[in-house]
């Protein structure tokens, strides 16, 4: 049998049957967990988390630094990777606000916080109907927010729908490294990790459907062809931190 991470087309938390009851799950989970969300994530990871954000952000400098380019931070959670984003972003007149979409009102509203000061509009929406018209957008960024989408195939066929002929793509997510970086990662994700959440959030599911989600996300090479398949050329892979994550980035293609 093949392992999960090779056939799964969605994320499925312990005890959802099927989509519609997963992406309830996956809410459900994220709203409970929302007030200690952004320490739990400085914590767990030990506050490389802030480097990823900074890191993928650079990598869209040139589309940030036009004023005029719309740009969406999906599955935005609390708001770190819109505000990494920002920083990038020319401050002035006729500058196009950055939308930042999540399905999960208690996330969005923390989010909704950091966002006050700046030209960052929350949109609560799911990420398989956004509400955005067909090729407007000229980048779209997911940080760790990707992996939970109930079904893969359809999240990544409603990001080519919404970007413009040569717009980006940019999913930075968890990955499950190989060798001995990969035994000890998952030392750590599916023995410490648990525990350390559980003890901070006081939830004892959210923290143990991490590992699991981890482990279920397509590896590089199986991910890359999704994206493929869903439209997209030009897509590579960027391993962050000894493989423990990484950067996908695609553009849809301009019509000949």
């Amino acid at each position: 049998m093949k392992p999960e991470h090779e056939i799964a087309t969605g994320a499925r938390p312990v005890g959802a049957k099927d989509e519609a009851a997963a992406a309830m799950s996956v809410q459900q989970m994220f709203d409970t967990i929302a007030p200690r969300y952004d320490l739990l994530n400085h914590v767990l990871s030990a506050g490389i988390d802030r480097w990823w954000w900074w890191r993928a952000a650079r990598n869209f400098r040139a589309v940030l630094a036009k004023p005029q380019s719309v740009v969406l931070d999906l599955c935005c959670g609390t708001g770190d990777m819109a505000m990494a984003l920002l920083k990038h972003r020319p401050a002035g007149v006729g500058e196009a606000p950055l939308l930042a979409v999540d399905f999960s009102h208690n996330m969005l509203m923390r989010g909704a916080v950091k966002f006050a000061p700046h030209n960052i509009i929350p949109i609560e929406a799911d990420a398989l109907h956004l509400p955005i018209a067909s090729g407007t957008l000229d980048l779209v960024t997911s940080a760790f927010g990707f992996r939970n989408l109930a079904n893969y195939g359809e999240g990544l066929a409603e990001l080519f729908r919404v970007l413009k002929p040569g717009g980006q793509i940019g999913i930075l997510d968890c990955n499950q490294p190989d060798g001995i970086i990969g035994a000890l990662y998952s030392l750590y994700f599916k023995k410490v990790l648990p525990k350390l959440g559980r003890m901070i959030s006081g939830d004892n599911g959210a923290y143990q459907y991490l590992p699991d989600s981890v482990e279920r996300f397509p590896r590089a090479p199986r991910m890359l062809q999704l994206i493929g398949d869903a439209g997209f050329i030009e897509a590579s892979w960027t391993s962050y931190t000894f493989g423990v994550a990484g950067l996908y980035r695609a553009t849809k293609p301009v019509a000949k």
